[in-house]
């Protein structure tokens, strides 16, 4: 007997599944080609929270939710309990316990630990965040790969890169990197100056798309103006990239169907928003958006075209994600997220949850935050509840069927109806809003699509206030002049963030004379950590690269956020590396 359903991870594929004999097999659709990622290839080898704890001692399930319960009453106003949820989950279900805490009167979260500061920038310059698509991929030339790791975060886009010229630009020599028909070793916090230099240069070179501007970015000129600003040589020297570089990306460009898979590495700054404006305003002078095989492809919106029927009576100002201060509730509801290891700031992260009077930890996985929890929820895997998902990669809308029956944990709609139970709070029944989500789709062949998006975005023009594209106007940053090294925080291949098998060690290039296994001091203005060394000759000379989910990582970053979008800002933390 087999059963089809989609996977619930946070990244660009959102596999679909079968499930043979309690085995997960992939299916052979548009998306996913048949094949798996590592995390599904071996998902059930992680162990999971198998029942539920109270202050370190088994309890049943019965008692965890009548304490949440009795907990949820006891704080003195309703806003004085923080519901904190994360993405470990990605079904559109997992909102549902969003609908009892904005009636309930708690305290909610806004921003974002990823991709915040890109989608400001995108919604700044389009208008809105429409996602380009694997199909309009595959029709492009030319594909530039500009700080996003396609091997590790998004493997199954692969195959509709196949025969394309490839172009990298990344702080890192990636697998991508290796087969590019060029590649840009770019210095970290430089890729804001490349992108205005690119766009520079495309006008000097005759290469803008006259028509185009003409009438879809009426303002061109004057971005032309602010990219005169940038002083060529010694900005070139700053950012490790030659006039040779530039010319070489214009030359593969120039003509060709372009496409730009920009990820989150180039806006894990303060000026992150600034990043994916210029990069958007280099496509917009080459007359990139609304032709087919053409396009900037971010984290698309997935929620684009969903009306989400959870969250209409929100009452209480949202607390920032990135940068939340637990101790200032009475309780806090922490749900398919582990913030003391990726949030910014761990120590003050970890002060601030010891001042928290009761803490609930809700999810899967043993991690920091479930180890300092008051009481531990444990909740259904994926396998084990009916949902539905759409992805940020491609427009499909995927069902997930229960495939597995478990005694295991709640979900999140069968916790949540306890709750508005309790509390006298309406809710619909689990499958009115299933087939709510389901109203979304329409058919395609063998899939369901999210129904009324645009194939080709940005075909009838852009979203913004005058319908048109908006240049970035002005920009502000400086870059270091001291020896500190550039910390970068990138996707493992082995883990999703602080899911699965996490890395231990801190990559180094061999130049710092460091012996491989040897154990240095990593330390910053915030903190430091001691990790064994893995040279890798990746590495610019001047980075250190730690991936995200290493246990303590987060000790050498602040709590600053991008400047617009409330996202976090990792990349913008400089370390020290020392012998023990």
């Amino acid at each position: 007997m087999s059963m089809t359903t989609a996977c619930s991870l946070d990244c660009y594929d959102a596999c679909s599944i079968e499930v043979v004999d309690d085995k997960l097999k992939g299916v052979n659709n548009p998306y996913t080609q048949g094949f798996l990622c590592p995390h599904l290839n071996h998902y059930d080898q992680h162990p999971r929270i198998e029942s539920p704890r109270y202050k370190g001692e088994h309890i049943t399930m019965d008692e965890a939710l009548q304490l949440l319960e009795n907990a949820c009453a006891k704080v003195s106003t309703p806003s004085q309990l923080l519901a904190y949820r994360g993405h470990g989950n990605f079904g559109l279900m997992q909102e549902v316990t969003d609908h009892f805490f904005a009636n309930f009167g708690a305290t909610l979260t806004e921003g974002s630990l990823c991709d915040g500061a890109a989608e400001a920038g995108i919604l700044e310059g389009r208008g809105a965040n429409k996602l380009l698509s694997p199909e309009e991929i595959a029709k492009s030339e030319v594909v530039i790969v500009w700080g996003r790791n396609i091997h590790t975060t998004n493997a199954h886009l692969l195959p509709y890169l196949k025969d394309k010229t490839i172009i990298v630009i990344d702080p890192v020599k990636t697998q991508m990197a290796e087969r590019a028909d060029h590649f840009i070793q770019i210095k970290p916090k430089g890729d804001l100056y490349l992108a205005l230099l690119l766009g520079r240069f495309a006008v000097i070179n005759d290469m803008v798309d006259e028509a185009f501007l003409q009438e879809h970015a009426p303002e061109h000129d004057d971005y032309y103006e602010l990219t005169q600003t940038v002083r060529i040589k010694a900005i070139l020297d700053n950012i490790d990239v030659s006039l040779g570089d530039i010319g070489k990306v214009l030359e593969l460009v120039k003509g060709k169907k372009t496409v730009i898979l920009a990820g989150v590495g180039i806006q894990k700054y303060r000026h992150g928003a600034d990043v994916m404006r210029a990069i958007d305003s280099f496509a917009a002078l080459l007359g990139l958006f609304g032709k087919e095989g053409c396009g900037v492809n971010f984290l698309g919106n997935s929620k684009e075209g969903l009306k989400s029927p959870f969250m209409s009576k929100h009452k209480t100002k949202p607390v920032t994600v990135g940068n939340a201060e637990f101790g200032r509730f009475e309780m806090a509801f922490i749900q398919g997220a582990n913030p003391l290891n990726q949030m910014p700031d761990t120590n003050r992260v970890q002060k601030s949850l010891a001042k928290n009077p009761f803490v609930v930890y809700f999810g899967l996985y043993e991690n920091e935050t479930s180890e300092v929890a008051d009481l531990v929820i444990p909740a259904k895997s994926f396998l084990e509840k009916d949902d539905l998902r759409t992805s940020y990669g491609h427009h499909g809308l995927l069902m997930m069927p229960k495939v597995r029956e478990s005694d295991i944990g709640i979900s999140e709609y069968d916790l949540t109806e306890r709750l508005c139970q309790t509390f006298d709070i309406d809710l619909e029944s689990e499958l009115s809003y299933l087939e709510h989500f389901s109203s979304f789709a329409e058919a395609r062949e063998d899939d369901l699509l999210v129904s009324g998006r645009e194939a080709l975005p940005y075909v009838d023009g852009f979203e913004t206030d005058e319908e048109v594209f908006c240049f970035l106007e002005e920009y502000e940053l400086e870059l270091a002049e001291d020896d500190d090294l550039f910390l970068i925080t990138v996707k493992s291949a082995s883990s999703l963030n602080s899911q699965f098998k996490r890395e231990t060690k801190v990559h180094l290039n061999a130049s710092h004379g460091f012996l491989e296994g040897e154990k240095i001091k990593i330390s910053s203005q915030n903190g430091e950590l001691i990790l064994k060394v893995q040279l890798d000759e990746r590495l610019r000379d001047d980075c250190v690269l730690i991936y995200s989910g290493t246990s303590g990582v987060n000790v050498l970053t602040d709590s600053r956020l991008s400047y617009e979008g409330k996202n976090a800002a990792y990349q913008e933390n400089k370390v020290k590396v020392e012998k023990c």
